[in-house]
């Protein structure tokens, strides 16, 4: 327990967005990919995800960690049934966003989105390797309520409340995997890293340095080891090699530029790594599943 308590004193949680959303039409949408982590509380409706189409009921939570790719229906009763990249050009026909849960009458659910990095670097929930799953708890779905009201407020101070909720939201969410004994399995390999200064190094220098070289050889020299061995040791730490992280990492900044900024797509390319912009619109289709020009269109789930 005592090694939790230092993940969660080094964790460092970001609010994105929150919003209540109406379900116009139920929709099921194939590898809707999650670039932020969402809580979802279902208020009235139903809402069914994952290769085994698991239900989601009224009153219970969907955790959908970032990174995930998973196929999710909103709504019951006949649904429409698209593609990731369909849906985003069309998704206003089928989910509509309101200012609180008060002012919906028909299926609807509340959604909130942040980021969540321990030491401000490892986007923690997607390094653990969980999948989406369900859950029913009655504080963290009055917290998910709380920060939506926060969000429409104009009070003093409810920028701030909203940030704390959050925080609290995020640790709640760790207990309730904890407690019920979820993912030991990944728990148990995937948070033995957070512990390894050397591994923490690497991961920092991949962060300030995204652009810049990220050979093994590179890397070997951040944390000290060899060049042979490097690929090894982050592999064994992680689950996975040093390239196919620093990929992620790539793409993870690219979204974030081609929504927060001007930059040409070349440009932002260039900016996280990529000298050749054809294969980086390649390698950007092939994860996310959309061109980077279409992420770029792309209005949060919170702005339908």
């Amino acid at each position: 327990m005592e090694d939790y308590n230092k993940i969660v004193e080094s964790l460092g949680v970001k609010f994105i967005a929150g919003k209540s959303v109406e379900i116009l039409h139920p929709v099921s949408i194939e590898n809707l990919y999650h670039i932020e982590n969402a809580i979802i509380l279902l208020n009235k409706g139903e809402i069914r995800f994952g290769d085994e189409d698991e239900v989601v009921k009224e009153g219970e939570i969907l955790f959908i960690p970032s990174g995930n790719s998973l196929t999710i229906t909103y709504g019951e009763g006949h649904h429409v049934r698209m593609n990731n990249d369909d849906f985003i050009g069309a998704k206003e026909k089928y989910l509509k966003s309101h200012n609180g849960p008060e002012e919906l009458t028909e299926q609807n659910f509340s959604i909130i989105t942040f980021d969540a990095r321990v030491f401000d670097t490892v986007s923690f929930f997607n390094s653990l390797d969980i999948p989406a799953f369900r859950l029913r708890d009655k504080v963290i779905s009055q917290g998910i309520r709380d920060v939506i009201q926060e969000t429409i407020s104009d009070e003093v101070g409810n920028n701030r409340i909203v940030k704390i909720c959050t925080e609290q939201l995020v640790i709640l969410c760790l207990r309730y995997i904890i407690k019920n004994q979820l993912f030991v399995e990944q728990l148990a390999t995937n948070s033995t890293y957070f512990k390894d200064p050397r591994l923490i190094n690497i991961f920092s220098y991949i962060k300030n340095n995204i652009g810049g070289d990220l050979s093994n050889k590179v890397l070997a020299n951040v944390a000290n080891v060899s060049e042979d061995y490097v690929g090894q040791y982050f592999k064994m730490l992680t689950g996975i090699n040093p390239q196919d992280y620093i990929e992620y990492q790539r793409m993870e900044e690219a979204v974030s530029l081609l929504r927060t900024s001007k930059k040409s797509i070349r440009v932002i390319g260039k900016d996280v790594g990529y000298k050749d912009t054809a294969y980086f619109c390649r390698r950007f289709k092939m994860m996310f599943g959309i061109p980077a020009g279409k992420m770029r269109r792309r209005e949060s789930l919170m702005n339908v």
